[in-house]
C-alpha cells in the first residue's frame, strides 16, 4: 500500500485505507463522486508538497490527481489564455510558458506541487502571486454535487488563502490563466532580492528566461528546489505563513521588524457555468503583514536547530522550512513546529500559523 511518506515532499505519514489514482479528468470526477456517495472520509492529493500527514493510517480514501493537459484557448484582450489540468506539475507549466515567452508566472518558478493546488493556496514568490493570472477555476462542489466555473474575482484570493481554504469543499479539475505575450519580456520586477540577483532596478523588465533562472538559483540557495540528495528540501517549503496583524499590533514590534501594509480579500462568491458574477466589494486597508522568518530568527531559533532526539530540524538554509533529516516522523515535525510557535508567541505575542495542510495532526 502507498503511504504519505512516499507521496509527500516532507516524506512522513502513514497509509490510507484506500487509494485511488486519477489520470484523466473524467476518472477524477467519477472517483470523487463515488467516494462522496459512500459518505466516507476523503482527501485529494496533488503533488504532495503542501501536505503533512499523521503517522497513523488515514481511515478513508485518498484520490491522487495525476491529470495532464495544457489547452490554449482563444486570446482575449491580447492575453494568452490557457486551461490547465489540475494534475499538471506546476513547474512544468511555468517552464512551458517561459519557453513560449509569455509572462505572468516566471517568478513562480521552482515551486513544487500541482497546478490545481495553485489557486487554493494562492501561491506566490518574488513579487508575483498566481492571483494576478488566474481567470477561473473549474470546480466540482462537494456540497451541491454541481460542476461550476468559479471566476477569479469570486475565489477570495488573498495571502495564501482562497474560498477553498475557508471551507468550500470539493475538487479543482482545471485552472484557466491569462498571460501576457510581450516577446519574452517579463512582468515588472517588484521584489528587491530578485532585482539584486538580476542586477536591475525595481520596476525593470528583463527576459522571462532570466527571471526564471535567477529565481531557481535563489530558491536552490534556500533549499526550496526539490533535490533528493539535499535533506533541506525534504520539507513542505515554508512551514509558516507570514502573519497578518493589525497596524496597532505591528507598531508594538521592534522598529527593525519587517512589515508590509496589505488589503483584506473580497468576499467569496461561486457562480455556475455561464452566469455572470457580481462585482467584488472595494478593498479596505488596515492590516499589516510581518516576516515569519524574521520573527523565528529573532525569537532565538536558528537555522539547523533541532530538538534533542528528533529527526526533524529547521533547514540549514532557510528558517521558515521544517525539514526531515531522514528519519523524522510526523510527530517530530509537529513537535518542532509547536516549539517554534511557542518561542515566537512568548517573544513577540504573535501566533504563527502553518501553511501546509495538516492531515490527522493538530498544531
Amino acid at each position: 500500500m502507498t503511504s504519505f511518506s512516499e507521496l509527500t515532499t516532507m516524506r512522513v505519514g502513514g497509509e490510507p485505507a484506500r487509494f485511488v489514482t486519477a489520470d484523466a479528468t473524467d476518472e477524477l470526477i467519477d472517483a470523487v463522486r463515488a467516494v462522496w456517495a459512500d459518505d466516507e472520509p476523503w482527501f485529494v492529493l496533488g503533488g504532495g508538497s503542501n501536505t503533512v500527514a499523521s503517522d497513523e493510517s488515514f481511515d478513508g480514501t485518498v484520490v491522487h490527481v495525476r491529470t495532464r493537459g495544457v489547452e490554449r484557448l482563444d486570446d482575449v484582450d491580447g492575453r494568452v489564455r490557457l486551461r490547465v489540468a489540475a494534475g499538471e506539475p506546476w513547474d512544468d507549466l511555468v517552464a512551458r510558458t517561459v519557453d513560449e515567452g509569455w509572462s505572468g508566472l516566471e517568478a513562480l518558478s521552482g515551486i513544487p506541487g500541482s497546478t490545481g493546488a495553485s489557486p487554493i493556496q494562492n501561491i506566490g514568490a518574488y513579487g508575483q502571486e498566481v492571483s494576478s493570472t488566474v481567470v477561473s477555476v473549474d470546480f466540482l462542489d462537494a456540497d451541491t454535487g454541481e460542476f461550476v466555473r468559479v471566476p477569479a474575482a469570486n475565489l477570495g484570493l488573498g495571502y495564501r488563502t482562497s474560498v477553498f481554504k475557508q471551507g468550500r469543499a470539493g475538487v479543482v479539475t482545471a485552472v484557466e490563466f491569462a498571460l501576457r505575450d510581450a516577446g519574452g519580456a517579463s512582468e515588472q520586477v517588484s521584489y528587491p532580492q530578485l532585482a539584486g540577483a538580476l542586477g536591475v532596478d525595481l520596476g525593470a523588465r528583463v527576459s522571462v528566461a532570466d527571471v526564471r533562472s535567477s529565481v531557481l538559483a535563489l530558491r536552490a540557495s534556500k533549499g526550496m528546489v526539490l533535490d533528493a540528495d539535499d535533506r533541506d528540501t525534504w520539507s513542505s517549503g515554508s512551514f509558516f505563513t507570514n502573519p497578518v496583524v493589525s497596524r496597532q499590533g505591528a507598531s508594538e514590534l521592534p522598529s527593525d521588524a519587517p512589515r508590509w501594509p496589505i488589503d483584506p480579500e473580497p468576499e467569496d462568491q461561486v457562480v455556475p457555468l455561464g452566469e455572470t458574477p457580481a462585482p467584488p466589494p472595494p478593498p479596505t486597508s488596515g492590516a499589516v503583514k510581518l516576516s515569519a522568518a524574521w520573527l523565528i530568527e529573532h525569537a532565538g531559533v536558528a537555522r539547523g536547530f533541532r530538538l534533542p532526539g528528533s529527526g526533524a530540524a529547521i533547514s540549514t538554509k532557510h528558517t521558515l522550512a521544517l525539514t526531515n533529516r531522514g528519519s523524522a516522523s510526523a510527530d517530530d515535525v509537529v513537535e518542532l513546529a509547536r516549539f517554534v510557535q511557542q518561542r515566537v508567541l512568548a517573544e513577540f505575542g504573535v501566533l504563527l500559523r502553518p501553511e501546509p495542510v495538516l492531515l490527522g495532526l493538530d498544531l
